[in-house]
């Protein structure tokens, strides 16, 4: 890897108190001042020569062992192979589940970790961004549980540059993720403050307007029937009637039997927040959606 744009802003105050090293005692004592007096060097001559010390003690720092810490601009290498895998895993999908679904995600989930008070951890963020990034990639709608693809992620992370308690916690995230999994579940509580920020960026991207987007958008991936007012939404669902498909369901009736319940699911009060518009977003379409069908609109 060589040196990034990143490190300028170290170099920049590095060089910045250039004047006060060249004239304190210590420089001179070291015979900083003296050895270009002997040699007849003029000091721009020394001034140049740590200057270009400094550049490279400064790209060694961001170098050293081949990978950067992460900031806002630039990923870890951790952070950039996972958002190559999404690329590659998630091609070919209808566009309700594909890689740009898990970047909105990531995007989202860097933000309310930053709304929640996250984001002086450049560990946390990595997890968060990664989890995120990779949240999806084993989707059971997508990949079965007993294929070898299902083991996609964690074979990724066994080949990552990434602590082991990184990689058990990003694990943990996206195991913990589905809406499935918390049917059977009443109020689940959960200690990784990861955790919260990177499931409500997923059940934020399945409400409001892109919710909606991708609601239709998958239903029609399956040939789903739109509407029909004879087959009624489940209540109460298990886990197991959840992702039982040879029963017939419509399109809106997932509206009914998941989406409006995500605004009650969220576990931060960022993602409360940002749920209560998309909320009201989707049941003003329902209303809208359901005046047309019976011609009152």
């Amino acid at each position: 890897m060589g040196l990034s744009w990143a490190p300028l802003g170290l170099i920049v105050q590095c060089s910045l108190v250039r004047p006060q090293v060249f004239h304190s005692p210590s420089f001179h004592a070291h015979g900083g001042g003296a050895a270009g007096k002997r040699g007849g060097r003029r000091p721009e001559e020394t001034v140049a020569e740590v200057e270009i010390i400094i550049v490279h003690i400064c790209a060694a720092a961001i170098d050293r062992r081949g990978k950067a810490r992460w900031n806002k601009n630039m990923g870890t290498e951790a952070v950039k192979n996972a958002e190559k895998l999404v690329l590659t895993a998630m091609e070919g999908r209808d566009a309700s589940h594909d890689a740009a679904h898990a970047f909105r995600v990531r995007d989202l989930a860097l933000s309310l970790a930053k709304e929640e008070g996250l984001s002086s951890s450049a560990e946390t963020l990595e997890i968060v961004e990664i989890a995120a990034l990779l949240h999806d990639i084993g989707d059971h709608k997508y990949v079965s549980e007993l294929s070898e693809e299902a083991r996609i992620v964690e074979r990724f992370l066994e080949e990552e540059d990434l602590e082991e308690s990184s990689k058990e916690r990003i694990l943990k995230i996206i195991k913990g993720m589905g809406f499935k999994d918390e049917l059977n579940q009443k109020g689940v509580i959960e200690v990784l403050p990861e955790f919260g920020v990177v499931q409500d960026a997923d059940r934020l991207d399945a409400i409001g307007a892109i919710g909606i987007a991708r609601c239709f958008t998958f239903g029609g991936s399956r040939n789903s029937v739109l509407h029909d007012p004879e087959i009624k939404p489940r209540v109460n669902l298990s886990k197991e009637e959840y992702v039982k498909k040879d029963e017939k369901q419509t399109t809106i009736n997932h509206f009914h039997e998941k989406l409006l319940k995500l605004k009650d699911m969220m576990k931060t009060k960022a993602g409360q927040k940002r749920a209560q518009n998309r909320h009201k977003f989707m049941e003003d379409f329902l209303n809208e959606f359901y005046e047309e069908w019976d011609g009152r609109a």
